[in-house]
């Protein structure tokens, strides 16, 4: 009887110490109440066509009911034996399974306790298509399913979506995209910053030659402060600098350079893109400002719209890593999957676009994004100034040199690991190779939202050189904090010969919502690289992966009748 007691005292105290955990954590994440108590079922065995299992786990309503089914493929850990990342993505899947869903949470191939081999993006169609059936046959399964989860979990939504069974509902992309070869090999250059630091993690981080669980947690620490990449980002060649990381090859790291054109088999096979515009489901994609893949997340949305589809689009103010997109994600991952999974429309917002307006520190509803704007251009005058009059001196220019041997670093941005984000760019201004360019204090406040763009008149020394672009916002005080930015890279054929032998060129500074507040200031920076945000140009025009020989340029950029270089910023209309 004693025994027995203690078991239900152990029993009741598990259980209010659960109904605790669940009050502080719904307010917490400003989740709805939580309604059931959760059972999991570990390491469950999901079988794929080739023989090859891979390893789930099961986080279900433990109650009597129908409940729809949420899926979650990731490469970064379940549970425990995913160490962080893994127990992450298990605190999730209960968040949903105590509101009413099943949720699998599935290692993809290769990657902790599946079987086969990791092939980054390679068989996420084909596994994500038969885990799908997998589901449909299981005897809890109520007819929905959804799918769920950000970066390359994201890319695991876009594999199926197009030729999924019609089981499948609903499907919520986030800061990721249908394809990753524009982020990688990006504007010509190599995103070495997210290509070398992913690549060691997934060396390290769940494969059977790496380590896995809490082992990790030595490689993560090293992998978000970065010291251990300082070498390797000016190491040459540039397909060879994982060796200077870990003393031998990164597999991940060097089949990106294989390949690397557009229309390449290996690239082809594993972009999505094109089928973006066949998806029919309910689509709601997320991402942030200073995320490495907003760019082609916004293609994607732009796709899906000219083909007819109203997918749901929500903007934040966050990097890639950024732990504040996580409730956000929860939040209206509930809504969506509630909405299109359970017919439950009551707390759907009536506008499909959602979009943060920093500055402004407010969301604001629209009915689409790119909103209607005012294409206003702020043309670079003499004196550094930027002028929305245009210029009237004759003759009008200033110089730099660029130095790959001493690049122009990176501060903050869009890159997938830390530094990233917003971040002031005071002591970067002071370098000789960055110009820059700047309003007078602002009588009223300005308001941007949409695609930035930057028109330069520019000569170089060398054919084959970058031009760098950076919008940012001058507070009283004077820290400069970046907005957005761009690059190009020159080579002979590229941008539009002008007849004085000059080159008038296009930067895509991405795309943005701000508010520049009273008395702040609109600047623009001009420089000729951001490493290792992109990888340095070399001068020399020798291949991306093999080159080695550095040639420093001499830079002009122009600003006067004849070539009116302008900073380019969508202003809102009210």
């Amino acid at each position: 009887m004693v025994k027995r007691n203690v078991v239900l005292l152990a029993g009741l105290a598990g259980w209010t110490a659960y109904r605790a955990r669940r009050r502080v954590i719904a307010p917490l994440l400003k989740l709805p109440p939580a309604r059931y108590r959760v059972g999991v079922r570990h390491h469950v065995r999901v079988p794929m066509p080739d023989g090859v299992t891979l390893a789930a786990d099961h986080h279900y309503p433990m109650a009597e009911g129908s409940f729809p089914t949420i899926l979650i493929r990731t490469p970064y850990g379940r549970g425990r034996s995913g160490g962080i990342s893994g127990l992450s993505e298990s605190f999730k899947a209960q968040r949903f399974a105590e509101r009413g869903y099943h949720v699998i949470v599935q290692d993809t191939r290769g990657r902790f306790d599946s079987e086969g081999e990791f092939e980054p993006f390679a068989n996420e169609a084909a596994d994500g298509l038969a885990t799908l059936e997998w589901i449909a046959a299981q005897p809890w399964f109520n007819g929905s399913v959804g799918m769920w989860g950000q970066s390359y979990l994201g890319y695991t939504q876009w594999a199926v979506a197009a030729d999924a069974p019609p089981c499948l509902k609903a499907i919520m992309p986030a800061i990721t995209a249908s394809q990753f070869r524009t982020a990688v090999h990006a504007d010509g250059a190599y995103a070495l910053n997210s290509g070398l630091r992913w690549a060691y993690l997934t060396e390290f981080i769940g494969t059977r030659r790496g380590w896995v669980n809490w082992r990790t947690l030595p490689h993560t620490r090293k992998l978000m402060r970065g010291r251990i990449f300082e070498a390797a980002y000016r190491h040459l060649p540039l397909s060879e600098a994982d060796h200077a990381v870990i003393g031998r090859p990164m597999i991940p790291y060097r089949d990106s350079f294989t390949e690397v054109e557009a229309d390449s088999p290996r690239w082809k096979a594993i972009d999505h893109s094109e089928s973006v515009t066949r998806v029919k489901i309910p689509t709601h994609l997320v991402s942030g400002w200073y995320d490495v893949f907003q760019r082609e997340l916004l293609g994607d949305y732009a796709r899906m719209v000219e083909a007819g589809h109203q997918p749901y689009l929500t903007i934040g103010p966050w990097g890639h890593v950024d732990p504040r997109i996580y409730r956000v994600l929860l939040n209206e991952g509930l809504v969506w999957f509630d909405a299109h999974l359970k017919g439950d429309f009551s707390q759907l917002r009536k506008k499909p676009v959602s979009v943060y307006v920093m500055g402004a520190n407010q969301w604001r509803f629209l009915d689409q994004w790119p909103p209607p704007a005012t294409q206003t251009r702020y043309y670079l005058r003499e004196s550094r100034w930027l002028f929305t009059e245009q210029p009237t001196q004759e003759v009008s220019c200033d110089h730099y040199r660029y130095d790959p041997a001493n690049p122009t670093p990176s501060i903050g941005g869009t890159m997938i690991f830390p530094p990233s984000g917003p971040t002031d760019n005071t002591k970067l201004e002071m370098r000789p190779d960055v110009l820059t360019y700047t309003t007078a204090p602002l009588n009223a406040p300005v308001e941007i939202m949409g695609n930035v763009k930057l028109e330069l008149y520019v000569r170089s020394s060398l054919a084959h050189t970058d031009f760098f672009g950076r919008l940012c916002d001058i507070h009283p005080d004077g820290e400069s904090i970046n907005i957005c930015d761009g690059l190009f890279r020159i080579e002979p054929g590229k941008g539009e010969p002008q007849p004085d032998g000059s080159l008038k060129i296009t930067i895509d500074l991405w795309s943005t919502a701000h508010r520049f507040l009273k008395y702040h200031r609109i600047r623009l920076q001009v420089s000729s690289g951001a490493h290792p945000r992109w990888s340095r140009n070399l001068g020399t025009g020798e291949p991306l992966a093999t080159g080695t020989r550095m040639i420093a340029a001499d830079q002009t950029i122009y600003h006067d009748v004849s070539h009116p270089s302008a900073l380019v910023l969508p202003m809102a209309k009210s």
